[in-house]
């Protein structure tokens, strides 16, 4: 018998090959590959794309660029994806990673500090993707939340963080208490509507009022 996510997988479109063969080699090369998206959440991030049609969007926190080409395949042709990754090693892979791909002029990587980089970049964003370092989630919240128009949204990743959110006295590392002070600030947001989906390690949609 199936399980629930192979049963799912095969009936969801399927990720292309490009994406396929990059989520091989990170998994093969990356020292911590749960960090990349899952390919039935990638799938998910097209789909919303798809639905929402940004012109413009923002991802902090690239790691080896798999989300970054679900947003571009999903993006309107006149859109324009800014990306911001602190790993500077990872600079040369992901040029190339993008290069290769269909949207390569319309990908902008930026490398550096999200909290340096994203207030020099100027304008709004129609989307936001926040998916880098978790103990300052409400930081990045804070910061890109008025770059957001009313009617956009801003998606947050790893919002069950392996379920370590749901007890409050089971860990108290500084990753898992980063969520839950990011979980609690948005579900208290007067300014804003959420769902947390239980995808892969939970993904928080918010759309701003």
């Amino acid at each position: 018998m199936l399980t629930e996510e192979e049963y799912i997988t095969l009936h969801s479109s399927p990720q292309p090959d490009t994406l396929a063969a990059l989520y091989r080699h990170t998994h093969l090369t990356r020292l911590y590959p749960r960090m990349c998206c899952d390919p039935l959440q990638g799938r998910l991030l097209v789909m919303l794309t798809r639905m929402i049609r940004p012109r413009r969007i923002l991802e902090l926190g690239t790691f080896s660029g798999y989300s970054s080409l679900c947003f571009a395949e999903g993006m309107p042709a006149d859109a324009q994806l800014h990306t911001v990754e602190i790993d500077d090693e990872a600079e040369h892979a992901l040029r190339e990673v993008f290069d290769a791909s269909p949207w390569a002029d319309r990908i902008h990587l930026h490398i550096g500090d999200a909290m340096d980089v994203v207030p020099h970049l100027g304008g709004s964003f129609d989307l936001v993707y926040i998916d880098a370092n978790k103990r300052i989630y409400t930081d990045y919240y804070e910061m890109v939340k008025p770059l957001v128009p009313p009617g956009g949204f801003i998606f947050a990743d790893n919002t069950l963080w392996s379920d370590a959110v749901l007890d409050p006295d089971a860990k108290h590392d500084a990753q898992t208490l980063g969520i839950r002070r990011f979980n609690d600030l948005v579900a208290a947001d007067p300014d804003v509507e959420q769902v947390i989906l239980p995808l892969y390690d939970g993904l928080t949609l918010i759309r701003k009022k």
